[in-house]
């Protein structure tokens, strides 16, 4: 038998409190019964499935976490988190099915995780598809005061001669663009930047945005499944792409054969006034700015000539406006803006 000199030393001590990590689990369960459990469950979605194809994807929310965190307001990115991960899921077609969140902290604050999952449950009700499970770590010395991080990991499905691929995309077709809600979630270590560099708090209300920066800093990220899904019963939608960090030209050349170019009418949508005004201020060039961020579309589709009359009504009736941006042209599978 060991002999104990000191006072024997806990886990709440080391910097882990459980009683704490127990309590924000029974807050959760009030939100999600089912929380608690090992693994997820969920059911393949019935239907007349001849082959279907599992989709998945992961992401995060970047830097604007932190913006959220300095506004101690945390009950949006959640959405964000969502977002992040089933807009790139519909890309090849697929219905989002359900989604795992992770949240890593120094310390829990139970109110904190409770807002934040608040936001992923109205992220996965806009989607459609169903938080299944997560995990909530409190990790010690792993991040500072009042910090944290989230990631999510989504699973969705499409029938297997039904995938959207690009690979029918053909000179003479059109690029329709849907309108973002701002900077969605790329782009905030240079966002940042720019208002730190004009001393422009949180809290401070700029007249150009007509609210404050922390209100135009933490629009949640624009969810497109509800659109893209209904889009897709209607229309042959050739080719979609997910607009993130690299902005038209990063994003769009995925979907593009090797043989097709677009050709981007930059002048072509309304732009929001955060983009005209961070490139004032910062001040930004214009070909940073479209590198970096998404400049007011969120989501493109490629599509034939004749579909893009019902198709834009069909967007505006859904919620979702959208605009021709650009045409495909023969070429090597690049972008080029205009």
């Amino acid at each position: 038998m060991h002999r104990m000199a000191r006072h024997p030393l806990t886990y709440k001590q080391a910097g882990h409190d459980l009683d704490r990590s127990d309590a924000t689990i029974e807050r959760l369960k009030k939100r999600l019964p089912k929380i608690g459990g090992f693994g997820g469950l969920f059911p393949f979605p019935k239907g007349n499935w001849k082959s279907p194809v599992l989709v998945s994807s992961t992401d995060g929310v970047g830097t604007k976490l932190l913006v959220a965190i300095q506004a101690d307001k945390h009950d949006t990115v959640g959405i964000d988190l969502v977002a992040m991960v089933v807009n790139d899921l519909i890309v090849p077609g697929a219905k989002p099915l359900f989604l795992l969140d992770y949240i890593g902290t120094g310390v829990i604050d139970p109110q904190t995780i409770e807002d934040i999952v608040a936001g992923v449950i109205e992220g996965c009700r806009q989607a459609g598809c169903e938080l299944s499970g997560g995990e909530t770590a409190e990790l010690a010395g792993m991040y500072a005061k009042g910090h944290y991080d989230l990631a999510a990991f989504g699973v969705g499905v499409v029938e297997r001669r039904a995938v959207v691929d690009g690979r029918t995309i053909r000179p003479g077709d059109v690029v329709i663009g849907l309108e973002s809600s701002g900077l969605h979630s790329n782009g905030y270590t240079l966002a940042r930047a720019v208002f730190d560099r004009n001393k422009i708090g949180l809290r401070r209300r700029v007249a150009a945005l007509g609210m404050t920066a922390g209100e135009a800093l933490l629009e949640p990220t624009r969810i497109y499944v509800p659109a893209v899904l209904d889009l897709l019963k209607r229309f042959r939608i050739k080719g979609m792409a997910n607009i993130t960090g690299g902005g038209l030209g990063g994003n769009l050349n995925r979907t593009l054969p090797a043989d097709c170019n677009a050709e981007i009418d930059t002048h072509s949508w309304p732009r929001p006034a955060i983009f005209d005004f961070m490139q004032e201020a910062g001040p930004v060039e214009e070909p940073e700015m479209f590198r970096t961020f998404n400049m007011g579309i969120g989501y493109t589709l490629v599509v034939s000539p004749r579909d893009v009359p019902p198709l834009l009504r069909r967007a505006a009736r859904l919620g979702f406006p959208a605009h021709p941006i650009g045409k495909i042209v023969q070429g090597r599978g690049v972008v080029r803006l205009k």
